[in-house]
């Protein structure tokens, strides 16, 4: 991963968050970002066909959440989900039990998982129909599919009988994929179901680790946030000088994809 691309994902993270606090002009956001506002006006346009921001005259505002489909986050930021999977991929324990969630991220950690048989037997729960698909026909990998209720959204099983397949696991490691974070607050989802599920993975982790690229950690009102059990570890793409405060004041501990290169 070039030093150009991670400065990019750093500026288009603070970029966010200024937005986010109210700072909306072109001209403005320059001169906070200390950079033409040709270089703005592109970064916007980036930000907006990703659908994370909203062109006004003159500026742009933050995007209200919208839900994507699997399908449609598949598309989306594919170089630094990859690039999140291999920093997570060294801490899956070799013969250990390890929950993997749903989502792209996620995906992209199993089809890493796939391809590593030194890790040996490697017994992984999840809730994904990706992920169980992608790793179904490993030798080296036992899957063990939670029931429950689809949702079509995410692909992912949820509710009453999905939190009751839980009860017999523990984990080694749980790596968890997210529609908002926060290091204070934890993961933010759209449906309570999702939080609650992933509030009960973590608390049968030994430890959890949330796979989340910078257009997660934007503050954003989400419908339901679910609070991880301690210690956990958050891995990203971007890693800026506030995040780092942040995740140190909330006792989390932040990995930056680029560590993996």
């Amino acid at each position: 991963m070039s030093s150009t691309r991670a400065g990019t994902r750093a500026r288009h993270a603070e970029l966010l968050r200024l937005l986010h606090q109210g700072v909306t002009s072109v001209e403005d956001l320059a001169e906070r970002l200390d950079v033409s506002p040709s270089t703005v006006r592109r970064d916007l346009g980036r930000l907006g066909a990703d659908g994370t921001v909203a062109r006004t005259y003159g500026g742009a505002m933050v995007a209200p959440f919208h839900e994507r489909s699997v399908a449609d986050s598949a598309d989306r930021a594919t170089a630094a989900k990859q690039a999140i999977a291999r920093a997570a991929l060294p801490l899956v324990p070799p013969d250990g039990q390890v929950f993997l969630d749903a989502g792209t991220t996620c995906g992209a950690l199993a089809r890493l998982i796939a391809g590593e048989p030194g890790l040996g037997d490697l017994t992984v729960v999840t809730r994904g129909l990706e992920t169980a698909t992608v790793l179904a026909d490993v030798a080296h990998v036992e899957v063990h599919l939670l029931g429950g209720r689809l949702r079509r959204m995410s692909h992912g099983l949820v509710g009453p009988v999905a939190s009751r397949s839980l009860a017999p696991y523990g984990f080694d490691r749980a790596f968890l994929g997210a529609d908002a974070v926060d290091p204070a607050r934890g993961i933010g989802e759209p449906t309570v179901e999702e939080t609650t599920l992933k509030e009960q993975v973590a608390e049968a982790s030994a430890g959890s680790v949330v796979l989340a690229d910078a257009s997660k950690l934007v503050p954003t009102t989400m419908p339901a946030w679910a609070v991880l059990a301690a210690p956990w570890t958050l891995v990203t793409d971007v890693a800026d000088a506030e995040l780092e405060a942040r995740c140190s004041v909330a006792g989390v501990t932040l990995l930056p994809a680029d560590a993996a290169e």
